[in-house]
């Protein structure tokens, strides 16, 4: 090995790029390899999201309908099988707040909570939420427990 045969290792250099815009004698000056005119040869040019060459977009095609309400208000839903699961497992004895909701993961702490009445409830328990179905407040206060809207 000599300085006349050094060359870098196999696999070691990855930039086989055109050098383009460095003059004719190049064979990439002129127009940079971007054609004559429209909107690809000129400087600053990037494709819009969901661009179709001009033809009238998917998103603008299809037909719109529905309606979405703005004001609509969502609840993390909590049934009366998973607050039984809860005393079953021992995770909960004799209350039921917002902030042991948030620790066992079944809400989020800027979500509103509403329980619903799905299974039964055998355990007595004060439980705290933002409402109540009439069926899940009658079937709590049946067990002997308590309701306290937030």
């Amino acid at each position: 090995m000599n300085l006349s045969n050094l060359q870098p290792a196999n696999g070691s250099v990855h930039n086989q790029n055109k050098r383009v815009g460095r003059g004719e004698g190049s064979g990439k000056g002129g127009t940079s390899t971007k054609g004559h005119k429209g909107a690809k040869s000129r400087s600053g040019y990037s494709k819009k999201i969901g661009f179709e060459g001009g033809q009238m977009p998917l998103q603008r095609r299809v037909p719109k309908f529905g309606f979405k309400n703005i004001n609509r208000v969502e609840y993390a839903v909590i049934n009366l099988e998973a607050l039984q699961g809860l005393v079953d497992s021992g995770k909960v004895t004799d209350t039921v707040d917002f902030s042991q909701l948030v620790d066992l993961g079944l809400a989020t702490k800027n979500s509103l909570v509403k329980v619903l009445g799905r299974g039964e409830l055998k355990a007595k328990l004060k439980v705290s939420a933002h409402k109540f179905s009439a069926s899940a407040q009658a079937a709590i206060e049946a067990a002997g427990g308590e309701v306290v809207t937030l």
